[in-house]
């Protein structure tokens, strides 16, 4: 038990037993002034009524307690929920960003070709022992796939 959990234990306690002694005390004097003055205090049972009182302040408790369990398992069933989305958003953008690099790279392999006649793709195609037909763009694409290799 935490130094804070003893400490708050004790103080409940002690506020306890005070209340306890008062409401003692208390029903001993107006014993005695309904002993000596009997036609003066009518009888009246407080006790149903202070009864329903605490069983109402319960129900409220009991209800207002099933309300913040039930928000509280709400709230982390929704930070799951954007946990997951945030990871998944998290794991579209490495993609994106993958994908545009790997499309950065590509245009720089080929940056290598442009401006190269047919006639110089097909030679580079023949040293390198790779089919030299084709358009321009894919002569350029082939070279750029072997590029890669």
């Amino acid at each position: 038990m935490s130094a804070m959990t003893r400490q708050y234990s004790e103080t409940a306690s002690r506020a306890s037993g005070a209340a306890e002694r008062a409401v003692e005390r208390w029903e001993q004097r107006v014993g005695k002034v309904t002993d000596r003055f009997p036609a003066l205090v009518p009888r009246v049972d407080l006790v149903p009524a202070v009864e329903h009182y605490f069983d109402f302040v319960q129900r409220a408790v009991d209800m207002n307690r099933d309300i913040a369990v039930r928000w509280a398992r709400a709230v982390g069933t929704v930070s799951g929920t954007a946990r997951e989305r945030a990871e998944s958003a998290g794991e579209v953008e490495a993609h994106r960003i993958e994908r545009q690099r790997a499309r950065q790279a590509h245009e720089k392999a080929r940056a290598r070709y442009e401006g190269l006649t047919k006639a110089e793709l097909s030679d580079l195609l023949v040293q390198r022992n790779l089919p030299k037909t084709g358009n321009v763009d894919e002569l350029v694409e082939r070279l750029v796939e072997a590029d890669g290799k």
